[in-house]
C-alpha cells in the first residue's frame, strides 16, 4: 500500500511539471489531502450549482467512473469544498465552456502524510516548487486539458510563582516553560549578555556575585535560555558552518569519521543550535552535549522534561540544476553522536497535505532528564512554520496561504495587496518525544499571534483577520473558529468588526476575548463553552487599544497598549488616528453583557514604548503581591519643542486589584538628563524578576537589586 501511494505521489509530481498554456477558467486547489479533511478548490470564474446538476462539472475516482459527491459551494461561485472523500485518486472534471478543452484537476486523498523515502521524490516534489515559482504561481494544483497536459497553478494561564518563592517567565500555557533570554532557580540568575551566558548568584541577601560567564565564539548568538532542573539550556542560532553530503549508502552510518563523504562548496546558512550545560556546580558549569538543528528558531517550548524547538529551513534547492551535490534534506546534529552536520534520513522527511511551498518545519525533541543517554528525536515536514503554539499535549504551526489568484496585479500592487490570505493551521500530538501529524485546517484569514490561539477540553479555537482595510473590494473583518480533536470545524463566529482588524486576543476557559482597532478599542467577550455556538456576550469601546492582554482573575484583565487621539484630515472624510502614550487598562467582565473599564494609567506621550507591547516575556508579575511591571521608554517634549524626544527609561511596578484599580508602587525610571538622547543600549532593562523579597532589573551589562517592599536601591553588578 505505502509504495503504491508514494508512486502515486511521485506521478502527481512529474506529471505537474509540464508546460504552461493559460486558460479562461483557472482552479486553485491541492493535490493532496487527508481523508479526514476536505478537498477545496477555487475558480477564477464563478460555476454554479446548475453546472454540477447538468454535468458540465463531475468527478471521478481512479478508476475511471464517476461518483456522486456532497458539495458546499459559496454565495460567489468561486469557492468549493467536498468533504468526505475515502482514501484514493481522484479527477474533477469541467466541460470545454470553462476553457481550452475539457479541464480536469487531479487531486489525491490520503489516510495519513507519508515519507519521502528517496531522493528521487524529493527532487520531483523541489522540481514542481521550482516551477510552479518560475510562473510566478505559488501553491496550487496542475490541470490539464484534452489537448495537452497544463501547469495551471492558480491550482491556561501561568502563575509567576511556583515551587520556591522566585519568578518564573509569563507563559502561555501552565506547565508548559517557554525560553526567554533571563532564567532563574531561585539562588541564581542567568541571563545573555551580547553572545556569553552570565550566571550570578543572589543567594546572598546583600551582594550579588558573578560565578560564571559562558563565553561563546563569534559564530554562535545566543539568544534564549531554558532551566530544568540541573541542566541549563542555550539556545541560538550557529552560523557558517561546514556543509558535508554522503551518499546514500552511507547515510545511516554515524559519522565518526569523515569517510565515504565529501564536502561541498556552501556552508549551512545558520543551524538553531542547544547547549546543554550541568549547573551542579554554578562556578563551573559543564557542557554535557551540543545538538543543532538547521534553520532559524520558531518557537521552543519545556513540558514535562522533554524538550521540544521548531525551525524553519530553506533548502539549497534554487542552485540544485546541474548541481547534483546539493543536499535538499535538512542538516542536524548530536555531538555525542557525530563530528559534522548530516541530513535527515529520507524517512524522517514528510509533505504536509495543503502544501507546495520551498521550506521546511522541523521539529526536534529530546528527554532532557537523562540527556547522556536519551535519542534526539527530529522530523521534517514540506511545509512553512511561521506561528507556534503548544499545550501539554498537542504543538500547531500556522502558515499562510496566499490565494494570488488576480494575475493582473504587476509587483507594486501585490506587496501592499498580496491578495486573499489564509491560514493553514497543522496539529502534532506529542507523546514524551514522539511527534505524530494528526491533521491540518485552512481558517479563513491570518492570525495575529500565539495568543490567538487556543486549545480546551480537546477543541482547538483561534480568531483571524480576514482582508484588509485598505482593500476596497474586501474590507477586512474577523473570525473566531472551533475545530475538534480531529481538526474539523465544528464552530465559527464570521463578520465581526468590519473594517477593523485584531490587535490582541486571550483565551480563558469558556471565555475567549478580542481586541480590534479602527479609531476606538471594541473589547469582545465571546462564549465558547458550546463549541458548535459560540456567541458574542458583550462588547466595549474606548479610546485607544490593547496589544497584549493577560488575566487578572477569571473576571478581570489587564489591557497594555496605547492611547489613541483622532485627528481630522482637511480634504478626507477618512480622520487621522495617532498614537500617544503607553496605556494600562483594567477590564471588568464579571458581568459578561457588559464589560467595563475598571481604570486606565497613561504613560508618556507619543513614543513612549515597552517591550510588552510586542513580547509578553517583558511582564513582571506576583501574584501574591498583585504586582505586575515592565520595562519602559519614556518620551515627551517640554514647552516650545515641536517633537517628542527621549526623556528616559526603567521600569514601573503597579499594584492591580479590582478594588484599588492601577496603583503606581515603584517608580524604577532613570533622571532624565538633558543630555542624554536616546537610550543606552548596555542599561536598558529587559527583564524584570524577583527572588524572595529582592527585585531586580537586568540590562544587557549590569544587574540591579532592589527591596520588594520600598523600592530601594540595594545593589548593582556590572558584567
Amino acid at each position: 500500500m505505502k509504495k503504491w501511494i508514494i508512486s502515486i505521489i511521485v506521478l502527481c509530481l512529474l506529471i505537474s511539471v509540464g508546460m504552461f498554456y493559460s486558460t479562461k477558467q483557472s482552479v486553485n486547489a491541492h493535490n493532496v489531502v487527508l481523508s479526514n479533511q476536505v478537498f477545496n478548490a477555487t475558480f477564477s470564474s464563478a460555476i454554479s450549482e446548475a453546472d454540477w446538476e447538468k454535468g458540465d462539472i463531475y468527478v471521478k475516482n481512479q478508476q475511471g467512473k464517476k461518483i456522486d459527491v456532497d458539495y458546499e459551494l459559496s454565495d460567489n461561485g468561486k469557492y468549493i469544498e467536498i468533504p468526505g472523500l475515502s482514501e484514493g485518486t481522484y479527477t474533477m472534471f469541467m466541460k470545454k465552456k470553462y476553457g481550452m478543452g475539457k479541464t480536469r484537476v487531479q487531486f489525491n486523498v490520503f489516510e495519513d502524510i507519508q515519507p519521502v523515502n528517496s531522493r528521487a521524490e524529493l527532487t520531483a516534489y523541489f522540481d514542481l516548487v521550482k516551477k510552479v515559482q518560475g510562473n510566478g504561481k505559488e501553491d496550487k494544483v496542475t490541470t490539464e486539458t484534452e489537448e495537452s497536459s497544463v501547469l495551471s497553478v492558480e491550482a491556561k494561564d501561568s502563575s509567576s510563582s511556583r515551587g520556591g518563592d522566585y519568578s518564573t517567565t509569563n507563559n502561555q500555557v501552565e506547565g508548559v516553560d517557554e525560553a526567554d533570554m533571563v532564567k532563574t532557580n531561585g539562588s541564581h540568575i542567568f541571563s545573555i549578555s551580547e553572545n556569553n551566558v552570565v550566571i550570578v548568584n543572589v543567594e546572598d541577601s546583600v551582594n550579588m556575585k558573578e560565578e560564571a560567564k559562558i563565553r561563546f565564539t563569534d559564530e554562535f548568538y545566543p539568544n534564549q535560555l531554558l532551566l530544568s532542573d540541573k541542566t541549563l539550556m542555550v539556545i541560538g542560532q550557529k552560523n557558517n558552518i561546514p556543509l558535508v553530503i554522503e551518499a546514500d549508502n552511507t547515510e545511516e552510518k554515524e559519522q565518526k569519521s569523515t569517510e565515504e563523504t565529501k564536502k561541498i562548496a556552501q556552508p549551512i546558512d545558520s543551524m538553531t543550535t542547544v547547549y546543554f550545560y550541568d549547573i551542579s556546580n554554578p562556578k563551573h558549569p559543564q557542557l554535557l552535549r551540543e545538538i543543532a538543528t538547521e534553520g532559524y528558531m520558531v518557537g521552543a517550548r519545556l513540558t514535562d522534561n522533554i524538550l521540544y524547538y521548531v525551525t524553519s529551513v530553506y533548502p539549497r534547492y534554487s542552485i540544485m540544476e546541474g548541481n547534483e551535490d546539493v543536499e535538499l534534506r535538512p542538516y542536524t546534529h548530536d555531538s555525542s553522536r557525530y563530528l559534522l552536520p548530516k541530513p535527515l534520513s529520507y524517512s524522517d522527511i514528510s509533505i504536509l497535505p495543503s502544501t507546495l511551498v520551498a521550506n521546511y518545519s522541523v521539529i526536534t525533541a529530546i528527554d532532557v532528564e537523562n540527556l547522556l543517554e536519551n535519542k534526539v528525536i527530529t522530523k521534517a515536514y514540506l511545509g512553512g512554520s511561521e506561528q507556534l503554539y503548544m499545550s501539554q499535549d498537542n504543538l500547531y504551526l500556522t502558515s499562510t496561504y496566499y490565494d494570488s489568484s488576480n494575475t493582473n496585479q504587476n509587483a507594486r500592487e501585490m506587496i501592499w495587496n498580496p491578495g486573499k490570505m489564509d491560514t493553514e493551521v497543522f496539529k502534532f500530538a506529542l507523546n514524551n518525544t514522539s511527534v505524530e501529524f494528526v491533521g491540518s485546517s485552512r481558517l479563513s484569514g491570518t492570525i495575529l499571534n500565539q495568543f490567538s490561539m487556543d486549545e480546551h477540553d480537546g477543541y482547538f479555537r483561534a480568531v483571524t483577520t480576514k482582508g484588509n482595510r485598505w482593500d476596497e473590494n474586501e474590507v477586512s473583518e474577523n473570525n473566531l473558529f472551533i475545530l475538534d480533536n480531529k481538526m474539523k470545524q465544528v464552530g465559527s463566529l464570521t463578520g465581526l468588526a468590519k473594517d477593523e482588524r485584531i490587535y490582541s486576543a486571550r483565551f480563558m476557559g469558556d471565555k475567549a476575548y478580542m481586541v480590534t482597532f479602527k479609531e476606538t478599542d471594541p473589547l469582545f467577550v465571546i462564549d465558547v463553552a458550546t463549541p458548535s455556538a459560540p456567541k458574542v456576550l458583550g462588547e466595549l469601546k474606548i479610546p485607544g487599544f490593547s496589544n497584549y492582554l493577560h488575566p487578572l482573575d477569571e473576571n478581570h484583565l489587564i489591557g497594555f497598549g496605547y492611547e489613541t487621539k483622532v485627528v481630522p484630515q482637511e480634504g478626507s472624510k477618512e480622520p487621522r488616528i495617532m498614537t500617544e502614550g503607553m496605556k494600562i487598562s483594567l477590564f471588568d467582565v464579571t458581568d459578561l453583557a457588559n464589560p467595563k473599564e475598571l481604570d486606565t494609567e497613561i504613560i508618556g506621550e507619543q513614543g513612549t514604548y515597552s517591550a510588552i507591547q510586542h513580547d509578553h516575556h517583558a511582564l513582571f508579575q506576583h501574584r501574591d503581591k498583585n504586582l505586575y511591571g515592565f520595562p519602559v521608554s519614556i518620551y515627551g517634549k517640554e514647552e516650545g519643542q515641536e517633537y517628542n524626544q527621549f526623556k528616559q527609561d526603567g521600569a514601573l511596578i503597579y499594584e492591580i486589584t479590582p478594588e484599588k484599580g492601577i496603583v503606581l508602587k515603584g517608580d524604577l525610571l532613570k533622571p532624565e538628563n538633558p543630555a542624554q538622547l536616546y537610550e543606552d543600549w548596555e542599561e536598558m532593562i529587559q527583564r524584570i524578576l524577583y527572588v524572595e523579597d529582592s527585585l531586580y532589573t537586568i540590562a544587557m551589562k549590569e544587574i540591579k537589586r532592589y527591596n520588594l517592599n520600598t523600592y530601594e536601591e540595594i545593589g548593582k553588578l556590572a558584567y
